[in-house]
């Protein structure tokens, strides 16, 4: 990867900072109807994401439609994330609400951790962040960004709630230790990842390279996996954040791997409109595949 310029970190910092503060404050309904003309603007910016999500619909067999709900739901996350900031304990519940919270009282009471299977669907970085303030903080495992500016921005408004955050590539010790401790860790599990690093299972009937790494870290703890994820509730008109039935772990990688990825896509199935379809989750292929973008 070609080294970045200091400058075009600091512009891409300030017009993060701009664009965030224009939906900070005021009616939050107008803070929704400006962040929809950013993703449209992004999307005439980028038009490569809305040809991956079309491609992505269209494996699936799901309608093309579906992908409009994906930018709604990518204005409501710049919503939140800028708001991130002013939401407290006092008005957490304005925002989100639980539903299925009983699987993870039930599984600290086994004492051994949680293990929290979340993916990039409805709003990712509310879910971590209102759990620290709704019940208690936990570990987050993400990737740094490119911009180490931007990236120092978002990592203090991922932690501003008490969450500690963990870099992917030095997380496994901060993992061990937190799970040890009974304190939960959510990881990101529902990208593509390089064949090296990967094993093929199914996902929505194609093959899907994934990290084995989730599952082992689950067998070998002994951690209960809970899916993890907040959806928005167009009746409510806040967030729901919801835990799954926790998947049972065998021990045997492949078989947990493909559980924890089968229970991805039934949340995904459940709101198809809140996934970030325009991801190229089926990027890397097996050995004599023809790529599928």
């Amino acid at each position: 990867m070609a080294q970045r310029s200091p400058q075009r970190n600091r512009f891409e910092y300030l017009l993060t900072r701009l664009a965030l503060g224009t939906l900070t404050y005021g009616p939050r309904s107008l803070s929704y109807a400006i962040a929809w003309c950013y993703v449209q603007l992004l999307r005439l910016l980028v038009p490569k994401l809305t040809r991956v999500a079309k491609r992505n619909l269209t494996m699936v067999d799901l309608p093309l439609r579906t992908a409009s709900g994906v930018w709604r739901a990518i204005a409501r996350q710049l919503v939140v994330f800028a708001r991130m900031g002013r939401i407290d304990k006092s008005n957490v519940d304005e925002w989100i609400r639980y539903e299925g919270f009983h699987h993870f009282e039930e599984a600290k009471a086994k004492g051994k951790g949680v293990l929290f299977a979340t993916l990039h669907l409805g709003a990712w970085e509310l879910s971590a962040f209102s759990h620290a303030l709704m019940a208690e903080p936990m570990h987050v495992v993400v990737r740094p960004l490119d911009n180490p500016l931007l990236d120092a921005l978002v990592e203090n408004r991922r932690a501003a709630s008490g969450n500690t955050i963990l870099g992917k590539k030095e997380a496994a010790r901060g993992i061990f230790q937190a799970l040890k401790e009974n304190r939960a860790v959510g990881i990101l599990v529902d990208q593509n990842v390089g064949l090296d690093d990967g094993i093929f299972v199914n996902f929505f009937g194609r093959k899907a390279c994934v990290s084995p790494t989730f599952a082992k870290l689950a067998a070998r703890t002994g951690a209960t996996v809970i899916p993890g994820y907040a959806i928005w509730s167009p009746d409510e008109r806040k967030f729901v954040l919801r835990f799954d039935e926790p998947v049972g772990i065998t021990g045997n990688t492949f078989i947990d791997t493909q559980r924890i990825q089968a229970a991805l896509e039934r949340a995904i199935r459940a709101y198809p409109d809140q996934w970030l379809w325009i991801h190229r989750r089926w990027k890397t292929r097996p050995p004599g595949e023809p790529p599928l973008y």
